[in-house]
């Protein structure tokens, strides 16, 4: 982030700390009001294809004792981020937590990292800055990506140049917490292949997919994290590149594809900031496990239930995801990527992939 960046962003906190001391100087009651974030307030925008959250709001009023709290706690917080900004640090969200203790009022200390986590969140959505922005980091991801790419990353040791497949080990460049630091040089890249599991990544880059298919292999970790998804979304607007999303064949693993689409009720105050409403399904799919006959699972009772819901979840009211999970739910199974290797440890790559990012139109 850039020296005018940080000050804007320190700006935007300390003016949300203002706002407190103007309305006791007013002689009203301080309060902050964020958006409800609860299921029920959440919408599917049409027109961007993302989750946003809904007109209903929650104040958080220092009317009463538990309202106070959270307001005393909030200013605490903007106090330690403003100082974090200004000294050029970061801290992850667990510090946070634990740094709450060393406050000097007990009742300004976080319960919970769930209680400082939501906090975080709810300065996101008033102030309109990112918590990668106040240098809040999440617990290491280990999130990578490999592949015919160039870039150029600000570090704190300065600028590095680094090929996506020339400059790294196997494992692939490790994304960072903040991937606006990063800024494309080159790419000969077609697509962008988004993989569930370490294991599949682990296959397809064992067996060259990515050199010859021209592919960014993103490991996403299992639920990706955002730094995965705005990676993901910068790739395929300012690259112009195709984005597929291969998981694991259970609901559970199609709501991952649907974090990276179309963003996901947590984060719905970022959707257009992460989600990528254009990115496609490759797989597994349930008609996959009848077609190959794939070593399958029993579907669970949360599964089924899982499945019900995503009947009901509109970003699932496609055609496409109508039939394949109805027919998951009438041949009761689960299947994962690696079960394709019941065909044979090339099959994925020969033939599965191939042959369908190739009907897909993508390859």
């Amino acid at each position: 982030m850039s020296t005018d960046d940080t000050s804007d962003a320190r700006e935007q906190l300390l003016s949300l700390a203002n706002q407190f001391y103007e309305q006791f100087e007013d002689g009203t009651v301080p309060s902050m009001e964020v958006p409800t974030r609860t299921k029920t307030n959440i919408e599917y925008d049409e027109d961007s294809g993302v989750w946003v959250y809904g007109d209903r709001t929650s104040t958080r009023s220092a009317n009463s004792v538990r309202g106070a709290q959270k307001l005393l706690k909030a200013t605490y917080a903007i106090d330690f981020l403003a100082r974090q900004l200004e000294e050029g640090r970061s801290s992850t969200l667990r510090e946070l937590y634990y740094l709450s203790e060393s406050w000097d009022l007990d009742e300004a200390q976080f319960s919970s990292q769930d209680e400082s986590n939501q906090l975080i969140e709810d300065l996101e959505i008033v102030s309109g800055v990112t918590r990668e922005d106040f240098h809040m980091r999440p617990e290491e991801s280990g999130a990578t990506v490999m592949g015919p790419l160039e870039i150029r990353e600000q570090t704190r040791r300065g600028e590095r140049e680094i090929h996506c497949q020339e400059d790294v080990g196997e494992g692939g460049y490790q994304i960072p917490n903040n991937p606006d630091t990063i800024e494309f040089l080159d790419n000969d890249a077609d697509f962008v292949l988004a993989v569930e599991t370490g294991g599949m990544r682990d296959r397809l880059v064992e067996n060259g997919f990515d050199e010859e298919y021209n592919a960014l292999v993103v490991h996403l970790k299992g639920q990706p994290a955002r730094a995965t998804r705005r990676l993901t979304k910068r790739l395929h607007d300012e690259l112009d590149l195709p984005v597929v999303v291969f998981t694991d064949g259970d609901p559970w693993s199609y709501r991952i594809y649907g974090s990276v689409a179309y963003g996901s009720i947590k984060s719905a105050h970022l959707s257009e900031y992460l989600a990528t409403p254009e990115a496609q399904y490759v797989g597994i799919r349930p008609e996959d496990i009848v077609e190959y006959d794939l070593p399958t699972d029993p579907l669970s009772d949360s599964d089924v239930n899982a499945l019900e819901s995503e009947l009901e979840d509109p970003r699932f009211q496609t055609e496409f995801w109508t039939e394949q999970i109805e027919l998951q739910l009438d041949i009761e199974k689960k299947s994962e990527q690696q079960s394709l290797a019941a065909r044979g440890l090339d099959f994925v790559t020969d033939t599965y992939l191939p042959e369908r990012l190739t009907e897909m139109g993508v390859l």
